[in-house]
């Protein structure tokens, strides 16, 4: 089992799948999910790209302290997981709560962001949504997990497919089973503490950005996604007919072929500009080489 040691100590789980060489990917999950809520985009891409899945601070196989965390912290945790993992830049993927941790790091960290991909998040919480959040976690605190999860189900599952991967929900969806309680809670306020003032700062962004959701989804709608599209100048938007907030479970095999495209795109694009940049940095070397020859043969009488 792999770990990174964040700077107040606390240890993040993470794995890296997939062919080594090919494009490095960084997934992030949201609310109460762990790496395995990528486990189609795993095991479906790792042909095509080098996965770098994490379990967030009180998720998964990651530590889970008592106490206050934020969306900031849990940006730096990602960070700390790519450095240990020896990875400096990446094509940054998050979902949900995972979108505004990605959000995040592209704003903080814009120099490890090769590109950015939003899945059914938003930049800011409207008050039914900060409402129906703060329930959830009152929920889990009063009644536990297993409570919690029948009550969020709906609104992250689609109503066609949720008789279908029911079976799955426990270690698979969003907000499964096992959760420790005190975690989850403390996700739940991170969420609730971010700032709104973020989306004045997503005119900022300037890597390649996909924006996905999902016409049914009822926890981030529509709306939330054609905001991101509209304050990120380099964004695209692609809503999956269908689909609700568990797109990239439910809806798996298109979602990947989207995720797909776009990084490839992504990935051409960033290595273009690394070209240019190497060009430009030899020509500036070459145009100083040339004014110290220029100024030694003037000093040599040439």
């Amino acid at each position: 089992m792999t770990y990174a040691t964040t700077d107040d100590g606390t240890r993040i789980h993470y794995s890296v799948t997939g062919r080594r060489g090919s494009p490095p990917v960084l997934f992030i999950q949201g609310l109460g999910a762990d790496k395995h809520g990528w486990d189609f985009q795993r095991l479906g891409l790792a042909w095509a790209i080098q996965a770098i899945a994490l379990d967030n601070r009180g998720s998964g196989r990651s530590d889970k302290p008592h106490g206050a965390y934020s969306l900031e912290q849990m940006a730096d945790d990602a960070i700390a997981v790519l450095d240990d993992a020896g990875f400096g830049t990446v094509h940054v993927v998050g979902a949900s709560m995972g979108g505004a941790i990605a959000q995040v790091i592209a704003l903080r960290y814009p120099e490890r962001v090769r590109s950015l991909t939003l899945v059914c998040t938003s930049c800011r919480n409207h008050a039914w949504r900060r409402e129906l959040l703060a329930s959830w976690g009152e929920t889990a605190r009063r009644r536990g997990m297993g409570s919690m999860t029948k009550e969020a189900a709906r609104w992250v599952i689609g109503p066609r497919s949720f008789r279908r991967i029911n079976p799955a929900i426990g270690w698979l969806g969003p907000l499964g089973f096992g959760r420790p309680t005190h975690a989850f809670a403390a996700q739940v306020d991170a969420i609730l503490a971010a700032d709104d003032g973020l989306a004045e700062e997503l005119g900022e962004i300037s890597v390649p950005t996909l924006v996905v959701v999902g016409n049914q989804d009822i926890l981030t709608p529509r709306g939330d996604s054609e905001e991101l599209h509209e304050l990120i100048p380099t964004a695209e938007l692609v809503v999956i007919s269908g689909a609700a907030h568990g797109l990239m479970i439910e809806h798996a095999s298109t979602f990947n072929r989207i995720l797909l495209d776009f990084l490839q795109r992504a990935e051409t694009a960033w290595l273009a500009e690394d070209r240019d940049d190497l060009v430009l940095a030899e020509g500036v070397e070459g145009a100083v080489d040339g004014v110290e020859t220029e100024e030694l043969g003037e000093r040599i009488g040439r």
